[in-house]
């Protein structure tokens, strides 16, 4: 019976502990660890894995092309989405960022602003691009983009379909 009481007052303090949790509301979304987002204006629909580990986004690009346009750093990159829909994107170099590796030097990506949809939740956020075509899911999505709007339930996946209106901002 005492073992019974503990484990019963121990739940109780953890309901507590989750209720009262400054990073949960009521207001944000449940989403799964799986999500289908929009990439706009492009409208092309990606299977993202949602990284709560990784602060920024990421997205499959094996053929990256600086060039230049008055004076800025553009960058051009093909994305493919889950039916065989290619679409060129064409965007500003935002920033260089030095990615750590284990074993291995750091690895230069360029950072471009990418506007996603996910559920009817629009942002711009920064995304890294690279060479993920050795990985099961073509876009990762992290922290920059959750944070504030989402709870990531591990369990879960496609609980939202991308659905933002007028979303076109480049």
């Amino acid at each position: 019976m005492k073992k019974r009481l503990t484990f019963c007052l121990l739940g109780v303090a953890v309901g507590l502990t989750t209720a009262l949790s400054p990073g949960w509301s009521q207001d944000k979304d449940l989403v799964g660890w799986l999500e289908k987002v929009r990439i706009c204006p492009e409208n092309l629909i990606i299977h993202a894995k949602l990284d709560t580990g990784a602060r920024n986004s990421s997205l499959n690009a094996p053929h990256v092309n600086l060039f230049k346009r008055k004076g800025e750093t553009w960058v051009r990159f093909d994305v493919t989405d889950r039916e065989g829909k290619t679409a060129t994107l064409k965007r500003k170099v935002h920033r260089i960022t030095k990615i750590k590796q284990h074993d291995r030097p750091p690895d230069l990506r360029p950072v471009v602003r990418l506007s996603i949809c996910l559920g009817d939740t629009f942002k711009v956020v920064e995304v890294n691009l690279r060479d993920r075509s050795d990985f099961n899911y073509q876009m990762l999505i992290g922290r920059s983009f959750l944070k504030d709007d989402f709870v990531v339930d591990a369990s879960a996946k496609f609980t939202k379909r991308p659905k933002c209106r007028g979303a076109s901002i480049r």
